[in-house]
């Protein structure tokens, strides 16, 4: 458990520390999910090409 009454600057530099690994994995949880997206689409035009360009 936390020392809760510990000295208040190593309490505020351990706040911004958690702050800022917070933002930079929101950072990297919004890369993934356009990496993603990105992907889904590719695939689906290349499905769309396949079936249009299938013989008949």
């Amino acid at each position: 458990m936390p020392d809760a009454g510990g000295d208040p600057e190593q309490q505020r530099d351990r706040e911004q520390q958690r702050l800022t690994q917070e933002t930079k994995n929101e950072r990297h949880m919004w890369w993934w999910l356009a990496y993603f997206l990105f992907g889904i689409h590719i695939v689906a035009f290349v499905m769309i090409y396949a079936v249009l360009h299938a013989p008949k």
